[in-house]
């Protein structure tokens, strides 16, 4: 298992500030997927204490990883499974002391994000357009390692692309609330 502290800043934009942003940093052939599945207890335990538990699979790759809030940023929990271990979790739940949590869970929705990143600044841009359940949205996340000089760069970044601050509601919450 690893463990690190993300602290991250986001913001819903629209389809034309994402495809702008994509050609301004020529990442049309640099978008690559990623599918999030979420999981809870029957009774949504963990989304009321505001963490986040998903598999995470790019490619071939499966993570699952346990988010919880911190002082600062989000504290992340990560174990890498293999794609038998993912299909089991997802078709029959599982109990997630593995992750050192006190559930059972099992999957509760699912999102794709068509992800295209940048260095940008001290940190790494992320432009982000999701997909679940006939939904379509994009966003902008910028990831730092210090919550400071990271907010002011974002901020800087939003005013210079002459972007309005619009928040984001978590990718799980938004997958979660348009399930059908």
């Amino acid at each position: 298992m690893t463990k690190n502290i993300e602290i991250e800043f986001k913001t819903f934009i629209s389809e034309d500030v994402y495809n702008n942003l994509i050609k301004e940093f020529e990442l049309e052939n640099n978008i690559f997927s990623q599918t999030n599945y979420y999981f809870d207890t029957e009774d949504t335990i963990l989304m009321q204490e505001k963490t986040v538990l998903r598999i995470r699979q790019k490619g071939s790759n499966y993570k699952l990883t346990k988010k919880t809030r911190a002082e600062v940023g989000a504290d992340e929990t990560h174990l890498f499974i293999s794609k038998e271990q993912a299909e089991n979790f997802l078709q029959n739940g599982f109990d997630a002391k593995i992750i050192n949590l006190p559930y059972y869970v099992k999957n509760i929705a699912q999102l794709t994000t068509y992800r295209a990143s940048t260095p940008y600044k001290n940190g790494t841009l992320f432009l982000d357009k999701s997909e679940y359940y006939g939904k379509v949205d994009y966003e902008i996340e910028y990831e730092v390692d210090e919550e400071k000089e990271g907010l002011k760069d974002f901020k800087n970044f939003l005013d210079s692309h002459n972007i309005t601050f619009k928040e984001s509601i978590r990718k799980s919450k938004r997958a979660y609330d348009n399930r059908k």
